[in-house]
């Protein structure tokens, strides 16, 4: 059995791709991916999503313009066995630990302690946080202590019917996780998904939330994770308003990649640094800048699918 993946317009690095299952004529479990031009061998992993059964893997590398035709095989039961890939383990009360080829990536935080669930710390190719420890951790030298709200990786909004869900300051609104999140680990990709509450400060619900985060076993040093949001307007209309504290999901990055410590911001568009980035529309935007010494960077990307994309 084939499988060929088309020639794309851009270089793949690290890109997951998908193909339906029943195409592939795919059953379950694990599958190896060994390239007609030489490339280093892939694992797929067939999983079900909302589209139904798909082959997944994770392309390493292919350059513009150029296609692959890969030779899919089952993956022999012996080498699947003690392999790793993406690990969803409960840590503690209201924590996930979330770990890729055995090493740390970051700890999902959901307790009835937070104002809102966050990531934290999110662990970059050479072991360090690619995040500011404050205000989950106080004893960080160098760091600045504003906006206690910032906590590394988070989603939130500041205007939800009137309810500001994004500050940690008096009246503030409040996620609250409903259970415990669903853990799926896999050799190629694993996921976590939760339902989440959108409360007014005194416990009224605004409205829900379904999170589906997709963390991917991927090479050269990268990081790729897919964040899926959906909103329910559960208890009537629900009006999301024109604030700057609008990312719905954002990052505070560690001190020394700030724009003040060198660090650059890079968008889609060409604008590099804060006045040529914020406020603007774009399909992505880059962070870069130095942790512990190494030269490090971090990109959120916007779905084409999202309303008003970029």
């Amino acid at each position: 059995m084939r499988v060929t993946l088309p020639a794309q317009d851009r270089v793949l690095l690290s890109c997951p791709v998908r193909v339906p299952a029943d195409a592939a004529r795919a059953g379950e479990g694990y599958w190896q991916l060994t390239p007609e031009d030489g490339s280093p061998a892939a694992l797929a992993q067939v999983v079900e999503e909302d589209s139904g059964r798909v082959l997944l893997w994770v392309v390493d590398w292919l350059p513009r313009g150029r296609d692959r035709t890969y030779e899919v095989t089952p993956l022999p039961q012996g080498e699947a066995e003690g392999a790793k890939g993406v690990e969803l383990r409960p840590g503690s009360e209201g924590a996930v630990e979330v770990s890729i080829n055995g090493a740390h990536l970051t700890t999902y935080h959901y307790g009835s302690d937070v104002a809102r669930p966050y990531f934290y710390p999110l662990v970059g190719p050479y072991n360090s946080s690619l995040t500011r420890h404050f205000p989950m951790r106080e004893d960080v030298e160098g760091e600045s202590h504003d906006h206690p709200h910032h906590r590394s990786l988070w989603v939130a909004h500041g205007d939800v019917n009137g309810v500001d869900n994004w500050s940690e300051g008096k009246g503030h609104g409040r996620v609250v996780a409903r259970g415990e999140p669903r853990l799926t680990a896999g050799l190629v990709l694993g996921v976590l998904q939760a339902e989440n509450d959108w409360l007014t400060a005194d416990g009224t619900k605004v409205c829900e939330e379904s999170r589906r985060v997709t963390f991917y076993a991927s090479g050269r040093g990268v990081r790729v994770a897919d964040f899926e949001i959906r909103f329910r307007a559960s208890e009537g209309e629900v009006r999301f308003g024109d604030t700057k504290e609008g990312g719905i999901l954002s990052l505070r990055v560690a001190g020394t990649m700030k724009g003040k410590s060198a660090g650059v911001i890079t968008t889609a568009t060409g604008g590099r640094g804060e006045a040529e980035a914020w406020g603007k529309r774009a399909a992505w935007c880059d962070y870069s800048g130095l942790v512990a010494g190494d030269l490090v960077g971090v990109a959120i990307f916007d779905h084409p699918s999202n309303f008003r994309h970029p």
